[in-house]
């Protein structure tokens, strides 16, 4: 096959992804402006207060996360920077916090992307909102147990602007969305260089025992691989393309899916987490671990309900 034919199969691929991403992305992220603006955000974390106290937070927590869960991480920890300013926090405490925050974060859009990729949305936001408070009862559990990194937290990571004017919110939407369409490109590049060098077969070979474990077939091995290190809307974008090109298996994609929702964009995500202080003991070996024995536990579920139940309640037509 010619470059140039090699070029135009991939920016068409790269079209049908973006363009896929860009449907859900946009009125979902002015809806959530307009619930922001309005206050809903904040009344969503006064509920979420008093559930705070069963992972060992305080109350004011509940705004974080609720932030986390409807906006995005950087939302959250501007939130978490104001009421540092007039608060002293544990290591221990953030990192409780931020593990919740990697698991259950900008759930409109992850999860409508997820349900589009084939996942039921109750599943979607069920598992990883409940993986986020089980996750945060266990390590509060552990450090409060083994009285672990009690000292004050360090926050350096410190916000730019933290109230845009309405041209502000649209250009940097913009520049986000530009963004993406230049990851996008890249990793579709990466792709096709991957499988006519043969790499992706070798990928394949490599981590098919990994993925056996968890019940995945050897096709899911790149894309699930996308979505833990760049994150669940690349990893979900690249399922449907995979999917309506040469039909992705119903089982791969609900595993693949629910493996991405508890560990997705384990760089970027992480080390963002680490300027608030928290522990890499807590927001990585901690989430890795639970993920595992959390898939195990799903796994064996799922093998036990027959097709016609596992397609009719977690899979989405």
């Amino acid at each position: 096959m010619k470059i140039s034919e090699v070029a135009k199969e991939i920016l068409k691929d790269t079209g049908s992804t973006y363009f896929f991403l860009l449907k859900i992305m946009i009125p979902i992220s002015i809806i959530v402006k307009i619930l922001s603006q309005y206050g809903i955000v904040e009344k969503i974390g006064n509920i979420l207060g008093p559930a705070m106290g069963i992972v060992g937070l305080p109350g004011e927590f509940g705004l974080v996360w609720a932030t986390a869960m409807v906006t995005n991480i950087y939302g959250s920890l501007i939130v978490l920077f104001q009421l540092s300013i007039n608060n002293v926090y544990t290591v221990a405490q953030v990192t409780v916090l931020g593990l919740m925050i990697l698991v259950a974060h900008t759930l409109p859009i992850e999860a409508r992307i997820a349900q589009k990729a084939g996942v039921r949305l109750w599943f979607t936001l069920s598992w990883r909102i409940g993986c986020a408070l089980l996750f945060g009862v266990i390590l509060n559990f552990i450090f409060t147990f083994f009285n672990l990194f009690q000292e004050k937290s360090s926050m350096i990571w410190k916000p730019g602007n933290t109230d845009p004017t309405l041209t502000q919110w649209i250009s940097d939407q913009i520049i986000y969305y530009i963004i993406i369409f230049l990851i996008i490109l890249g990793l579709m590049t990466l792709m096709t260089i991957l499988k006519k060098s043969g790499l992706i077969e070798r990928m394949n070979k490599t981590l098919r025992k990994i993925l056996e474990f968890f019940g995945m077939s050897k096709e899911a091995a790149p894309i699930t691989i996308v979505g833990m290190t760049l994150g669940l809307a690349y990893g979900g974008g690249l399922i449907v393309k995979e999917a309506r090109s040469k039909g992705f298996a119903k089982k791969d994609t609900f595993l693949s899916l629910a493996l991405m929702g508890l560990t997705h964009s384990l760089i970027e995500d992480t080390l963002l987490i680490l300027t608030i202080g928290a522990t890499l003991f807590g927001i990585l070996f901690g989430r890795t671990l639970l993920t595992i024995i959390l898939m195990l536990i799903l796994l064996k579920i799922i093998n036990h309900l027959s097709n016609k139940t596992f397609e009719r309640y977690l899979i989405n037509s």
